[in-house]
């Protein structure tokens, strides 16, 4: 008779912990920095299908439909082996250059093509009449970890110097950062997957017009 308030209490105490726990996760996430990068965040799963006809989803008597939303589109272009790669959704678009096209093998020296496909994504910068750009860096796993975190930093680094050049607008404001091997868009069990791992990407907002 005495076991099932034991059993209560144990499991009492084990709901606070696993709460306790949560907190200080939530806390301590909040303090990290580099935070995830913009539109990493985990997408929404397929919509469940339903059947039109099911008597349940009538709208009970007095009920209305919530506001309509506008779904984030999102139109992705790649070129040919994946050396450039534009998305553009209803608020961003987004550049990736992979970092053989910009810099020679373990460096942060931009090369001279380099330099003419970054005038083009200011131009288009430009047009959208951007004022916060983000420039983010990533490297592929190979080497240390620390090694990437500090190459994908210079290269970062040297696509914001150009990009600031070309726009020569003191309005505009920056923030660049480098990842490293963090958040890959392949698999790096390959070496075609790692080459789209180590790339460059420049993002900022669409403008209303």
């Amino acid at each position: 008779m005495i076991a099932a308030p034991r059993l209560t209490l144990t499991l009492t105490a084990a709901m606070i912990m696993v709460a306790a726990n949560v907190l200080v996760a939530t806390t301590a996430d909040a303090d990290d920095d580099p935070g995830v990068p913009p539109g990493t965040e985990a997408s929404a799963t397929a919509p469940v299908e339903v059947d039109a006809n099911d008597p349940d989803l009538k709208l009970p008597e007095g009920a209305t439909l919530a506001e309509p939303k506008v779904l984030d589109i999102k139109q992705v272009v790649e070129e040919q082996g994946g050396e450039e790669r534009r998305e553009d959704t209803n608020a961003d678009v987004k550049f990736a250059l992979q970092a053989e096209v910009l810099f020679p093998k373990d460096s942060a020296k931009l090369t001279g093509e380099a330099k003419a496909r970054i005038a083009s994504i200011a131009e288009e910068i430009e047009k959208q009449n951007a004022t916060r750009i983000r420039v983010f860096g990533f490297t592929d796993n190979l080497g240390s970890s620390a090694h990437g975190d500090v190459l994908s930093r210079k290269r970062a680094n040297a696509v914001q110097g150009v990009l600031d050049a070309e726009l020569n607008d003191s309005s505009v404001t920056y923030e660049v950062r480098g990842y490293g091997e963090q958040y890959p868009i392949s698999p790096n069990s390959s070496e075609e997957g790692r080459k789209k791992n180590r790339r460059v990407e420049v993002s900022f907002p669409r403008s209303d017009g």
